[in-house]
């Protein structure tokens, strides 16, 4: 018997800040930052490692020491797990996380308490999918329909998608998953990129990146906006001119208009030919988001970065309010919540492009629309995954994307380890990067 011996927790941060990477206009100084969980036994893997399980929680600097509390809190419930036990029933073991009466009270199920239940399944499924030998979306691609619907949680969304519809979904699917599963392995899937557009970049640099992002194959890029309507103008002239009319150009406003400014001001800018606009307004309001797409189309509305749960996907999507779902790997409840928010997507017709701007996003989130492709929606059609090109070199198997492309992953897992001289080096207030700030 293989048991779950330790939980380890580590406060990591990347400086961003000092270049202004991640810069946009509700956050001009973000410091990319991982609330780090480790799943230790007392087992092996086929080819001798040790057997463990990694994830995180991505911060942007201040308060990640409160995410990694949350994490450690919660302890009691996977130290002294069964490993079979936990890789036979994942659904049942996040439901426990969720549903601990106490500790959801500091959501309920949203925010950091959340966040934490996020970091410890995705922790548990990376875990389960290194003992298997394969890629977690593998690994999910292989469950049967039923073993998928039995890892998602109902409980609130049941209204608007039923344990049946999910699987009558699934089954349609099932059959032709062998030919998506080869097709992937032979073009990838296809991605955007922030990297570009970032608020504090001047004009120059937004200028020579955005031209490298037609060059390196990507179909879209994305501009940080809303501090100055002026200064959208020039940049997203900028950015036009460099890329050309038939790369996509999506602006993202981080939450910071009202509703009647935000349809103003895309308004303003929709002569640009936009691909879409993100959140524009506050992320919990379901119906500030439904006037705006009402009043900005054709330009279309694309959020859930910051969508705390299931219950906020379903509302978004009963209200017509977006038109773009952006899963994140780590905001909300871990795989199974995401499995639950694909499929409701998929119920109500909706694409989805994950949101990955942060450290160790991209690494997560590309199993989820690997799998999503595999075993939910069977379409790439106006879908891709976000790409910011930093950080990746701290994680033993980081993401690889050539062409415009992501291609499969090949390592088994999340991809969420990160090499230890990473961890020693940025480990916050001690670590070598932070000592002498």
């Amino acid at each position: 018997m293989t048991t779950i011996t330790t939980l380890e927790v580590f406060d990591v941060r990347f400086p961003t800040s000092r270049l202004l990477d991640g810069s946009d206009a509700m956050n001009p100084d973000p410091d990319y930052s991982a609330a780090y969980a480790v799943l230790g036994t007392d087992g092996g893997t086929a080819d001798g490692q040790a057997l463990d399980g990694h994830a995180l929680a991505f911060t942007i600097g201040r308060g990640n020491d409160v995410q990694v509390a949350a994490i450690r809190a919660m302890a009691g419930h996977v130290v002294g797990v069964d490993v079979d036990e936990l890789a036979a029933d994942l659904g049942g073991f996040a439901r426990r996380l969720v549903r601990d009466s106490q500790f959801r009270w500091l959501g309920p199920e949203k925010g950091i308490a959340h966040m934490a239940v996020g970091a410890i399944v995705n922790a548990a499924w990376d875990l389960a999918a290194r003992r298997a030998g394969v890629p977690l979306w593998r690994f999910l691609a292989a469950m049967s329909p039923r073993e998928i619907v039995d890892v998602v949680d109902f409980r609130h969304i049941s209204d608007a998608l039923s344990p049946d519809e999910a699987l009558d979904l699934l089954t349609a699917m099932a059959p032709t998953r062998a030919a998506r599963m080869a097709e992937l392995e032979a073009v990838g899937y296809p991605a955007y990129t922030t990297g570009a557009g970032w608020l504090g970049y001047d004009d120059a640099k937004l200028e020579r990146l955005a031209a490298e992002a037609v060059a390196q194959g990507y179909c879209q890029i994305k501009l940080k906006v809303g501090a100055d309507l002026a200064t959208d103008q020039r940049r997203l002239r900028i950015a036009r001119s460099a890329i050309g009319e038939h790369t996509g150009l999506a602006i993202d406003a981080n939450q910071i208009w009202d509703v009647d400014e935000a349809i103003q001001w895309v308004n303003a800018l929709a002569h640009h030919d936009l691909a879409w606009i993100e959140e524009p307004t506050n992320p919990d309001d379901v119906l500030g988001h439904a006037r705006i797409r009402r009043a900005v189309a054709p330009v279309p509305v694309a959020t859930g970065e910051h969508m705390h749960n299931r219950v906020m996907a379903k509302q978004f999507l009963q209200a017509g309010a977006l038109d773009v779902l952006q899963i994140d790997a780590a905001r909300v409840g871990g795989v199974n919540e995401n499995v639950a928010m694909l499929l409701l997507a998929a119920k109500f017709g909706v694409r989805v492009c994950p949101h990955a701007g942060g450290v160790g996003l991209c690494e997560m989130v590309q199993h989820l629309s690997l799998f999503d492709f595999v075993s939910v929606s069977g379409s790439m059609e106006g879908r891709m995954i976000e790409h910011v090109d930093h950080l990746h070199e701290h994680f033993v198997d980081p993401v690889t994307v050539v062409n415009g492309r992501y291609r499969v992953p090949a390592g088994h897992g999340l991809n969420a380890r990160m090499h230890p001289a990473t961890i020693e080096r940025h480990l916050f207030p001690d670590g070598a990067e932070w000592r002498n700030t």
